[in-house]
């Protein structure tokens, strides 16, 4: 079955944009995945398709319309009940691979990228809609944080990357960074391949990387370790495994 994405958008020419090229794109060509970008401005009533107004209160900017909106997602969500209804916005969930591993089980999703200081407020109480941010800080609109939410999503669709385990080990997917990589020329400006990788002996090879990502996340992101305390049994390298084996 197709993965397919749905986005509402007032730019949907930005859409495949970088995902209409390299594993994406291919994939996209193949039929692995399908995109379908809606104008949220098709779902204005008035002669100038206005989307947004002041906000209530006072204070710069412009805010979404829950009406125009709220026409727009009842469209989707008539035409794909089975698709999650996101919303990238900076209040929403953190995007985590846990998260992204559940989207990409699913049939796809369809994905509200808001615009201005932000959406009614109301769309969110009246419709269920979940509420996304892909980091702390803030973009000019949702459409970068849907292309970055897909192309996640999209690289772990079987046949999208070559190697089956490509998607498995990478950082965050046992709650450690993933270990750093090497490869040709054997030296170069006086550093070399670190010896235990060009040993041959795989069980050293496990421990070498299970070792380095425990280290580089503990120095790079200690959040982490601190999340998941039981980490440093876990290896995004397949160390355990092989140890257990």
């Amino acid at each position: 079955m197709t993965w397919s994405a749905t986005i509402l958008t007032l730019y949907p020419e930005m859409f495949p944009g970088p995902l209409g090229h390299s594993l994406a794109g291919r994939a996209l060509g193949e039929g692995i995945w399908s995109l379908e970008a809606v104008q949220i401005r098709d779902f204005a009533t008035d002669k100038h398709r206005s989307v947004d107004d002041t906000p209530a209160g006072g204070g710069a900017g412009m805010v979404m319309r829950a009406d125009v909106l709220g026409r727009a997602v009842d469209d989707v969500l008539t035409r794909r009940p089975d698709a999650p209804l996101l919303a990238m916005t900076p209040r929403g969930r953190p995007l985590t691979q846990a998260f992204v591993r559940e989207l990409a089980a699913g049939p796809g999703a369809s994905i509200l990228c808001g615009r201005f200081e932000g959406i009614d407020e109301r769309l969110f109480e009246a419709r269920p809609i979940v509420p996304v941010s892909i980091g702390d800080y803030v973009l000019s609109g949702g459409e970068m944080a849907a292309l970055t939410l897909l192309d996640a999503c999209i690289r772990l669709l079987p046949g999208v990357m070559g190697a089956p385990l490509s998607g498995e080990e990478e950082s965050f997917e046992s709650g450690l960074l993933e270990y750093p990589h090497y490869t040709r020329p054997q030296e170069w400006e006086g550093r070399t391949v670190p010896e235990e990788l060009r040993s041959g002996n795989h069980a050293k090879i496990a421990a070498w990387r299970k070792a380095r990502a425990i280290e580089d996340t503990r120095l790079r992101r200690p959040d982490l370790i601190a999340r998941h305390g039981d980490a440093r049994r876990q290896s995004p390298s397949g160390a355990q495994r092989e140890e257990e084996s």
